[in-house]
């Protein structure tokens, strides 16, 4: 019988968690479906671990926020786990990883420089350093290690960071502005006269320059579409509201007087 001392007790820290995540992987006593999972198969729920840590503060659900933050930290215990059992890496080493990277990458905190410096230029510093260790793991091109499954906007936006630190850039925004008005056109262009294949081609232009235009403007491309998402909710369920009033749905209205509850919400909204 295996000793549960540590697993059933609420003050074992980070101890316990690692014992039940290596409990529920045991092959032998562990549950069926924890043991059949793989880094595959776990990475989607990291990816989905992380947005409800950011939804929970975008929220300001601070008690959620907490929940959730254990969720992403399960997520670590569960990929350093199944890495232990292949051998690759174990909670220690990676623990150790990232604490000598975060003391390397501060040396004007942890070292001898001098911390009398702008943010602009210790955001300089943190890039050279990340360029160094670039280097040291024979990264040579300029775009490589930006990671592929990244949410794709802001894929794109750290694709022409990289860029750009080499001097691949429009030295000022109203050429970026003037890139726009020319892939709409392309885009027009390739709706009325081109493949279906062309027409998704140039709109993927065209989400990427206006990537470049949110860079050049120092915005969040991801922040400000959920920022635009949240808006579109917000303002539609206005009009349901609206509708509900009479005892009607969406689907009982029309266009324009949709149109009109829509601009209602919006007057509302800057008042």
């Amino acid at each position: 019988m295996a000793d549960d001392t540590l697993i059933h007790d609420p003050d074992g820290g980070m101890p316990r968690l690692l014992e039940i995540m290596r409990r529920l992987r045991d092959p032998e006593t562990g549950c069926p479906w924890d043991i059949e999972q793989d880094f595959a198969s776990i990475a989607p729920y990291t990816i989905e671990e992380a947005y409800e840590v950011a939804d929970a503060i975008a929220r300001q659900d601070w008690a959620e926020l907490e929940g959730e933050l254990g969720d992403l930290l399960l997520q670590s215990v569960y990929h350093t786990q199944m890495g232990a059992e292949v051998g690759h890496f174990t909670f220690e080493s990676v623990v150790r990883n990232i604490a000598d990277k975060m003391v390397a990458r501060h040396p004007h905190v942890f070292g001898t420089e001098s911390r009398d410096k702008s943010a602009a230029q210790q955001t300089a510093d943190w890039e050279r350093i990340k360029a160094s260790e670039r280097a040291h793991k024979a990264q040579s091109r300029t775009l490589e290690g930006v990671a592929l499954n990244l949410p794709a906007l802001t894929r794109a936006v750290k694709l022409q960071k990289r860029a750009a630190r080499v001097g691949f850039d429009w030295p000022d925004v109203s050429h970026v502005v003037d890139k726009i008005s020319e892939e709409a056109s392309e885009l027009v262009e390739a709706r009325d006269e081109l493949s279906h294949e062309k027409v998704i081609e140039e709109y993927g232009d065209m989400l990427f320059v206006m990537a470049n235009l949110a860079r050049h403007l120092d915005i969040d491309p991801e922040e400000a579409l959920r920022a635009a998402n949240a808006k579109f909710t917000r303002r539609f369920e206005s009009i349901e509201d609206e509708l509900a009033r009479d005892g009607r749905k969406p689907s009982d209205s029309d266009l324009a007087e949709m149109d009109a509850l829509w601009d209602a919400a919006k007057a509302a909204e800057k008042t």
